[in-house]
């Protein structure tokens, strides 16, 4: 019913030729009506035995032919359209924020071996149906605190998930709503719409209303995925000494709360499947859902169904063939072009090799071989081509099919030739060009050409925040390879665990450091785990809490 209520005409004003087929049926008709052409010249009981009547019966005229075919090509001009379309380079993925629980009762061992090793594994395998979207990391407690901010960077992620353990929450007990409201305000800053996922054994009765205004909001989906049994399970201790003075010693989860929360709320709510990842698939559709639900709502372009009208077209075409329905030479011609055309090349099609260090000037300035004919050239250009690759997936297809430079940039982007993707961005006069050959280059490590190549693009579009992002992150970069570079490592391990406050970059730089580098190169510069790392983190971020927060829950509605 839906695309029933959504199904329009991109161009309507086409309908107005279904008139003149209307009107070539009726004209035909009429021409072909002896008694009507000749009734007011004969008399009527001689023209009825002059006029031979037809055969009793309706047969396929080259009327009906035509006629049909020029409604078909009415109806796909019009341009029907049921369907949004997302821009060409616009992120395929929605964001995501995973938000994980780290009180306490996350330790029980009701789902072996416990609720937060059982989470972290839902966190790998949902990095895998997501297949290199951006995901974010929160971990909270009383406190609520950024782990990773959105990357694609799986390996990075289950890095640092591993690492998370209840111990590190600087603030004990469990504040939904202040982690629903600070990341909320975290994913607010994306241009695409995300979700945020809670795993969690439990939501406080008091979070209903702000899980509530989330979802009035329209912003970021908010989802809870419960771990635990109804039966329950003894809370592990930590490390394996003694449970701490007021620390739970078994929990339960109220299963019947989270029902009421989806109900109250309209909060999509499950419970995890220990014996299979339905879980996960649940919460990918979600995200899924929420993402084409605010794009049905957005101004993103109509996907034009009109082309598979061009089927019906080519076969009620191939009936023109019959004897006495075409002139006869029309087929001599069309024959008469395919041969001509097979094997001969397409111009404009020779391009120019890149030349390479250890390659001659003479070899490297050879053109390509000319592009073949191919009978699928009667139907779709070479840069259709290239997208139909691109789409389904074979970017070694799509980059040799291409002639708009820009695409065949993408494809070889995809394919991890950065060197030939930037040469083809570089064809292009545009800031978009800039920017790509900004990414091509930071991919080579090339940091210094990259960064030069974001500023240009910020100087001809200075509001691009996609570009000031990635020059910041490339300056960042840098500045960490001048660091590497101008100290080494002491062999010794430090016998206590130090806090310099006047370390820690502000402004959130630090996240962004993290997402940059790359998870085994960083984790040698650094002489803790990554659990005590995390835990000095949330200490000091603890310690600082930011303007206008406040650690206990307020009113929905109530501005924080």
């Amino acid at each position: 019913m839906d695309t029933l209520a959504q199904f329009h005409f991109l161009r309507p004003w086409w309908l107005l030729a279904l008139l003149p087929a209307a009107l070539l049926l009726w004209a035909i008709g009429r021409r072909d009506d002896v008694r009507k052409r000749w009734g007011r010249s004969i008399a009527p009981h001689l023209l009825d035995a002059l006029v031979v009547e037809r055969r009793s019966g309706w047969r396929l005229r080259p009327v009906h032919l035509t006629s049909a075919l020029m409604a078909l090509g009415a109806l796909a001009m019009a341009g029907p359209a049921w369907e949004r379309e997302r821009p060409p380079f616009l992120e395929e993925k929605a964001p995501l924020a995973i938000a994980i629980d780290l009180s306490p009762t996350m330790d029980a061992s009701d789902l072996s071996p416990t609720r937060l090793e059982r989470a972290k594994l839902k966190v790998k395998a949902l990095l895998a149906l997501r297949q290199g979207a951006r995901t974010a990391i929160y971990a909270y407690a009383g406190s609520t605190h950024l782990v990773l901010p959105l990357t694609d960077d799986a390996r990075l992620i289950q890095t640092f998930v591993d690492a998370l353990q209840t111990g590190i929450m600087p603030r004990p007990g469990r504040n939904t709503v202040l982690a629903l409201r600070t990341i909320d305000a975290d994913m607010a800053k994306e241009d695409t719409p995300g979700t945020i996922v809670f795993f969690t054994d439990g939501v406080e009765p008091g979070a209903t209303e702000a899980f509530k205004a989330q979802v009035d909001s329209g912003r970021s989906l908010p989802v809870v995925l419960g771990f635990g049994t109804a039966q329950g399970g003894p809370i592990k201790a930590q490390e394996g000494g003694a449970p701490e003075a007021g620390r739970p010693r078994f929990a339960r989860l109220d299963v019947d709360a989270l029902k009421r929360l989806g109900r109250e709320a309209d909060v999509p709510v499950a419970t995890v499947t220990p014996d299979s990842d339905e879980d996960v698939q649940w919460v990918q559709h979600r995200v899924q859902s929420h993402l084409a639900q605010k794009e049905s709502e957005s101004d993103a372009r109509w996907k034009e169904a009109g082309w598979w009208l061009l089927i019906p077209i080519a076969l009620l075409s191939a009936l023109w063939f019959r004897k006495g329905w075409t002139v006869r030479w029309v087929g001599a011609w069309l024959v008469a072009v395919f041969v001509a055309g097979a094997g001969m090349p397409r111009d404009g099609v020779a391009q120019l090799v890149p030349r390479t260090a250890d390659e001659p000037a003479a070899a490297a300035d050879a053109p390509t071989p000319a592009r073949q004919w191919r009978f699928i050239d009667l139907w779709l250009t070479p840069d259709q081509q290239g997208r139909r690759a691109f789409e389904s997936g074979d970017f070694e297809a799509a980059a040799a099919q291409f002639q708009d430079p820009t695409w065949r940039g993408m494809a070889l982007y995809r394919l991890g030739r950065y060197e030939a993707a930037q040469q083809a961005f570089a064809q292009v006069d545009s800031p978009e060009s800039d920017f790509n050959q900004g990414n091509a280059l930071a991919w080579q490590r090339r940091f210094p050409d990259a960064a030069q190549m974001y500023t240009l693009a910020l100087e001809r579009r200075p509001d691009w925040k996609e570009a000031k992002a990635n020059l910041a992150l490339v300056q960042a970069m840098l500045a960490q390879q001048d660091k590497d570079e101008g100290e080494e490592a002491p062999d010794l391990k430090p016998d206590k665990l130090q806090f310099d406050k006047r370390k820690l970059p502000k402004g959130g730089k630090e996240e962004q450091v993290l997402a940059a580098q790359n998870a085994e190169t960083w984790m040698r510069n650094i002489q803790t785990s990554p659990t005590e790392l995390l835990a000095r983190k949330f200490m000091l971020q603890a310690q600082q809490p930011a303007p206008g927060a406040s650690s206990a829950p307020s009113a929905a509605g109530a501005k924080p």
